[in-house]
């Protein structure tokens, strides 16, 4: 037995100038109009892999561990939340034996570890193995200035102190768990990892910021956010030609719409998003 779960872990606001880069706003904003912050409304999406022998948690949302002075800048809002959400798939936290982190970005990890009310920080899914790899570790414990924002100690060095964080080798394909394949890409941040889940009949890519939306299909759609968007082009364009041949469900995790797509080629050679179902 196989089974997908859609976790829908809320939604939140980010720069619409930051997560379209270089496209200008008279383009972007028909995709995803802005408010008058120029913030536009993004989601929390996570995957629940549920087989015979574990319940696989890929990503975590935001969490509610920041103060409400930085969740202030990101609007977390919604009618669900991770636990919600995962409760209405018919699990709980204790259920998860195992939590796979693209990458340690807040919106990624947050929901991770929890702070009690006494403070103290605890893991979120007691039961749970954590996944990462050493080269995105240490990349994120001495963070450059772009990325520091992002990356909150709290929301990952715990899960290293208490012994719960593993990490998986650092090679393009490597098989992990229950088949599932990891790739590798560096243009969006260090070896931020991509899983490929084979299912009986299709395959599932979960996108992470690889192609956080079906409205960063296009090549130029590079996010602000990115360390090194030259790569990203170049990641980008490897990663559609496999998913075209592969016939792959693309997993979209931002995306404020639309959960999957395919990649197809329209007449003039453009890579275009095709909207599908899990």
């Amino acid at each position: 037995m196989r089974k997908l779960h859609i976790i829908e872990a809320g939604r939140f606001k980010l720069d619409g100038g930051a997560m379209f880069g270089v496209v200008p706003k008279k383009l972007w904003h028909k995709l995803n109009p802005a408010d008058e912050n120029n913030l536009c409304t993004w989601s929390l999406r996570c995957l629940l892999l549920e087989t015979d022998e574990r319940r696989i948690l890929f990503d975590t949302g935001m969490g509610d561990k920041q103060d409400q002075r930085f969740r202030s800048h990101f609007q977390p809002h919604g009618d669900t939340d991770l636990m919600m959400a995962l409760d209405q798939a018919g699990f709980s936290p204790t259920d998860i034996t195992d939590v796979f982190l693209t990458h340690f970005h807040f919106d990624h990890v947050g929901g991770a570890l929890k702070r009690t009310e006494g403070g103290n920080i605890l893991p979120t899914f007691p039961n749970a193995t954590y996944w990462s790899n050493a080269m995105h570790y240490d990349w994120a414990i001495n963070p450059n200035y772009r990325e520091k924002a992002s990356f909150l100690k709290e929301n990952f060095v715990p899960l290293k102190e208490q012994g719960l964080l593993k990490f998986i080798d650092v090679r393009q394909n490597i098989e992990w768990l229950e088949g599932i394949r990891v790739k590798f890409v560096y243009g969006h941040t260090e070896a931020m990892m991509i899983p490929i889940i084979p299912l009986a009949d299709h395959q599932v890519v979960f996108c992470a910021d690889l192609l956080p939306s079906s409205y960063h299909v296009r090549m130029p759609y590079v996010m602000a956010y990115d360390i090194r968007p030259l790569v990203t082009l170049k990641e980008k364009a490897a990663f559609f030609e496999e998913a075209i041949a592969n016939d792959y469900t693309l997993f979209l995790e931002h995306d404020p719409v639309n959960t999957c797509c395919k990649i197809i080629k329209n007449e003039r050679g453009r890579y275009e998003a095709k909207l599908c179902d899990l």
